[in-house]
């Protein structure tokens, strides 16, 4: 069984294709079609009517106020901090700032484009191995290294667009007053240490995703197996009790697995918000 399952994993499709290929657009479709549907139905004001349309409208609304505007906040700059007048004006446009962001939408809700996406992307992956024969995209490094990736460039970009590229890569690191001797040799090994920081956390990002995902899979696959082990071991003299007691095994695990698929585009959501966060409130 575990050998079939591995071999499905791999399979090959015509003209390159893979399962997971596949599976990742049949994910996006289902992400399109569903907030397509959501849009027209709250283009003139008017809320959604209906379990279903409520259900993902809540999910994006929690994704917006507890996800992206706790973590990103109002992106700041360094303006204003000289003398106390100058102090002044700036705390009072602020003041000014966050109440019109009151009225009219949020600062950071300028990045929820990227991180509703890869929440509901991430999200419908996770639940197409719910469907038998099927699988989750997410239980391949590729597929979650690719996320990652895709998640860094958007980091660096949104850093980049706030403070320029060349104050980006500045605000890797923290400022520290130094003597201009020490600082010399100090800060490009404190650089290339917090550069290989930001490098790394992507990386865990993509793997924690990966793990998680396959790891409920795994199970799934173990659980499965005994059946066929002790009808071939013990000539099924076990089978009528092991039997049962793995399929209630999976049921119990095929629960958690969904839990586990909202909580692991969450997880997933929440970190690219923060990275997004660091990018854009520079220290």
């Amino acid at each position: 069984m575990l050998k079939l399952l591995g071999r499905d994993q791999q399979l090959v499709l015509p003209f390159g294709l893979t399962k997971y290929m596949v599976l990742q657009v049949v994910a996006a479709l289902l992400v399109l079609l569903v907030f397509r549907g959501l849009a027209k139905r709250v283009t003139h004001g008017q809320p959604a009517k209906g379990v279903w349309w409520n259900f993902w409208e809540m999910l994006a609304a929690y994704v917006r106020d507890e996800v992206v505007r706790p973590s990103i906040g109002i992106p700041h700059d360094d303006h204003g901090h000289g003398d106390g007048h100058g102090e002044g004006h700036h705390h009072h446009a602020e003041h000014s700032d966050i109440s019109h962001a009151v009225e009219v939408g949020h600062p950071a809700d300028k990045y929820l484009p990227y991180v509703w996406s890869v929440f509901f992307f991430v999200l419908f992956c996770n639940l197409l191995g719910a469907i038998p024969l099927l699988g989750s995209p997410t239980a391949n490094i590729n597929v979650t290294g690719a996320l990652a990736f895709v998640t860094f460039l958007h980091v660096a970009y949104y850093g980049s667009e706030r403070s320029g590229f060349g104050g980006f890569l500045k605000s890797l690191v923290p400022h520290m007053d130094l003597p201009a001797p020490i600082a010399i040799v100090l800060l490009p090994m404190i650089w290339v240490i917090e550069a290989g920081g930001l490098l790394i956390k992507h990386g865990v990002l993509a793997i924690r995703l990966f793990a998680n995902i396959m790891a409920g899979h795994t199970v799934l696959g173990v659980f499965l197996s005994f059946i066929a082990a002790e009808e071939i071991v013990a000539n099924g003299a076990l089978w009528g009790l092991v039997m049962p007691a793995s399929i209630l095994a999976q049921v119990a695990i095929g629960m958690l697995e969904l839990f586990v698929a909202f909580l692991q585009a969450y997880v997933f959501a929440l970190l690219t918000s923060l990275f997004i966060s660091a990018a854009v409130n520079p220290h």
